[in-house]
């Protein structure tokens, strides 16, 4: 049941009405009688329910429900008005009312919404908990495994996972990244809300500023409509920036101001708009690197790296990989729903214990997923997995002498040449697959493209 009940009115008639009715009913009641007041209040006290009217002076009620809903999107709102009409009550579940209620009303018709309300916030409460219980022990598809490194990392989810801490998490391609995110977002109390995931790599340059910020009409030729960001898309949520350091230098400006803020200004637009979002990172750069070369900012590095996660890649856990393949396994039988439980042979299972992993959780997972669709019966043989798998070792690229142009000890102009063979290297191997080189490479494919034009490689 709820304890507390906010009453927000200007005529002190209905205050004192609505008070005497709920206070006889059990409900603890404070009544103001402004919109103002009314934050003042919120902002000092945490009330289960605020109760407004429509029509006061000064900030209006629907207003109010957009500013308490902006501050705590779980609080549940109920508009109330004399001038009730359709259109009203619509744009007041809009603005993110519970409900609606017209005046004048009966007492037991106040009462009734507000017991609607109690059961639905019951319903969403015993939800929520058994989510986070659900979570707590599988905090997310694929961040399987009992060795230290990963019983580590978990360790550090669940800790942080109830803050808005920024969390940069660190890994090679393939490690489970995205993952960690979204178990960071299913173990927080924003789990209810949008967790939205952008990969900085995959968008063009251009668009990138409108795809995370938004845009209003005209603001360039295409421009036909105003659009929402992606981190507006994630107000209230978790916004998923992957591959970070993929970010141009200038929209890097604009994602400090984000964090620093909590406001952006979308594409054209002279006004900022606030928006609430925990903010994850992901890369496989290494950023104090890109830091150092000036790539990246310094400022947004240390805004981004507060919580450092780091995962490990497959080759330094392998107790990990019968527990991955066994999820695996299970997770793709409905693959093969008429055959029973899948597992694997003796052969298979050392063949995945061989293997290097260069692709990492990911490439268990492609690997395994192909061989269950090739196994003639339940068991996986060692004949169903690849044949780099197979083979017992990675499909690594050849590691490169060092070299060192014009008998120099440059470090900066060595590790330019190394760079360069091994973008070559990974072209050859791919016979010129620009997507499989970037993963070989464990780059984005926006950076190889980068490369293959400074190194003259295109």
């Amino acid at each position: 049941m709820f304890r507390s009940v906010l009453i927000v009115d200007d005529e002190s008639s209905m205050r004192h009405l609505l008070t005497v009715i709920l206070t006889d009913r059990g409900y603890d009641v404070r009544a103001v009688s402004s919109a103002e007041d009314a934050l003042k209040e919120v902002a000092a006290h945490d009330y289960d329910l605020v109760l407004t009217d429509v029509r006061m002076p000064g900030m209006g009620g629907l207003a109010l429900v957009r500013e308490l809903q902006r501050a705590a999107p779980e609080r549940l709102v109920i508009v109330m008005s004399a001038y009730g009409t359709h259109d009203t009550a619509l744009e007041a579940m809009k603005a993110g009312a519970y409900d609606y209620l017209q005046k004048p009303f009966k007492p037991d018709e106040v009462v009734l919404v507000l017991r609607k309300a109690e059961e639905r916030e019951g319903l969403a409460r015993e939800n929520r908990r058994l989510r986070r219980e659900l979570a707590s022990e599988y905090p997310a598809d694929g961040l399987v495994g009992a060795s230290e490194a990963m019983q580590e990392v978990l360790r550090q989810v669940r800790k942080v996972a109830g803050q808005k801490t920024t969390v940069l998490v660190q890994g090679e391609s393939g490690t489970g990244k995205e993952l960690v995110a979204r178990a960071l977002h299913e173990l927080s109390p924003r789990a209810s809300m949008p967790f939205v995931a952008v990969n900085c790599g995959a968008i063009p340059a251009e668009l990138l500023e409108s795809e995370l910020f938004g845009h209003v009409k005209g603001a360039f030729t295409d421009a036909r409509r105003d659009k929402k960001g992606l981190a507006a898309e994630a107000d209230g949520g978790t916004l998923f920036l992957d591959e970070v350091g993929e970010l141009p230098l200038p929209l890097q400006v604009k994602l400090l101001r984000l964090l620093q803020e909590e406001e952006i200004r979308p594409v054209g637009d002279v006004r900022t708009r606030r928006v609430d979002v925990r903010m994850i990172a992901a890369t496989a750069r290494d950023l104090s690197r890109a830091v150092a070369e000036g790539q990246f900012r310094e400022d947004l590095y240390w805004r981004l790296n507060v919580v450092a996660v780091r995962l490990p890649p497959l080759r330094e856990r392998r107790e990990d990989i019968p527990a991955l393949a066994g999820h695996f396994l299970s997770r793709l039988g409905r693959l093969r729903p008429e055959l029973p439980a899948l597992s694997l042979s003796p052969e298979a299972h050392e063949s995945l214990l061989a293997h290097r992993w260069p692709g990492n959780v990911r490439e268990l997972e492609h690997a395994l997923e192909r061989a269950v669709v090739l196994a003639d019966g339940p068991e996986i043989r060692e004949d169903d997995l690849p044949e780099a798998v197979r083979a017992g070792q990675a499909a690594a690229l050849p590691t490169p002498s060092p070299v060192v142009p014009d008998g120099t000890l440059s470090l900066r102009r060595a590790t330019r040449a190394v760079e360069e063979q091994l973008v070559r290297a990974a072209l050859e191997r791919t016979g010129g697959n620009r997507t499989r080189a970037a993963e070989l490479l464990e780059i984005s494919y926006r950076a190889l493209l980068y490369k293959i034009k400074e190194y003259g490689l295109g």
